[in-house]
């Protein structure tokens, strides 16, 4: 469901009512008469969508968590605010950037519309910047030739399991990651996305160079996340914006206000 083409239809219709009303039919109706049902059911709530459209489309929108690709950053249930201008301000609905802001980082964050169905919105971490040699081989990960700096952590309990835990530093950005031990590196089934070319598929893993105009993918979650190992590259238009805030957990309150 496309919730802004839905949000802005109505934001049309109330907002046609509302002109309609206060510049002609407020004038033609008797002082003190009782608004119609479609002035006060309609044209009524159009400030209140009208609000909510700007907030959601230009600067903050939330979304739910709905699976572990990104544990143990973010668990399944947690409420994240995205800011939608983080990286260049777009036109609701066909997500067009006009204003030029600021560029995804390695370590950010990202939400973005699944490449292989847009209307559906995924989040992982960005790794490759457009041009970037990625390399995840045997599950380390290597830029441009560069091994990315990794720490062995305490384990990390999960579904039952005790899963590796590493410390890994993206850019200026420090984050944590799990890994499986009894799950091979290799990449099963990958899509046969565009640019499909620019990637080499082994036994140990998978090796890319990033188109420019696009991003290279990873969940935190490594060997329980379908990422751009599988199916490629997020173009830049697929762009939703940056991932900063948990608001709310309803299975634990403690997690309310964590994530930067």
């Amino acid at each position: 469901m496309n919730f802004a083409l839905i949000l802005f239809v109505l934001l049309v219709i109330t907002g046609v009512l509302w002109f309609l009303d206060h510049f002609k039919f407020r004038k033609l109706r008797a002082p003190g008469a009782k608004e119609p049902l479609w002035v006060e059911w309609g044209a009524g709530f159009f400030p209140v969508i009208l609000i909510v459209f700007v907030l959601r489309s230009f600067l903050f929108e939330p979304f739910k968590i709905p699976s572990g690709s990104m544990v143990p950053t973010l668990l399944e249930g947690d409420f994240i605010l995205v800011n939608k201008y983080a990286f260049g301000i777009r036109l609701p609905v066909i997500n067009k950037k006009i204003i030029e802001i600021g560029s995804p980082q390695r370590g950010d964050v990202m939400v973005f519309r699944y490449p292989e169905d847009p209307s559906m919105d995924y989040i992982k971490r960005v790794v490759g910047l457009p041009g970037d040699k990625i390399a995840y081989q045997n599950k380390r990960l290597t830029i441009n030739g560069e091994p990315v700096p990794m720490l062995k952590q305490m384990d990390y309990p999960y579904k039952l399991q005790n899963l590796s835990q590493f410390t890994e530093k993206l850019g200026a950005t420090e984050h944590r990651l799990i890994n499986a031990d009894d799950v091979p590196a290799f990449v099963p089934d990958p899509a046969d996305f565009p640019f499909r070319e620019n990637c080499l598929y082994n036994h140990a893993g998978v090796i890319c160079t990033v188109p420019p105009g696009h991003y290279f993918m990873l969940g935190d979650n490594r060997d329980n996340s379908r990422d751009s190992r599988y199916w490629g590259f997020v173009p830049d238009e697929n762009i939703v914006g940056r991932a900063f805030l948990i608001w709310m957990n309803f299975s634990d309150w403690r997690r309310i206000g964590a994530f930067k």
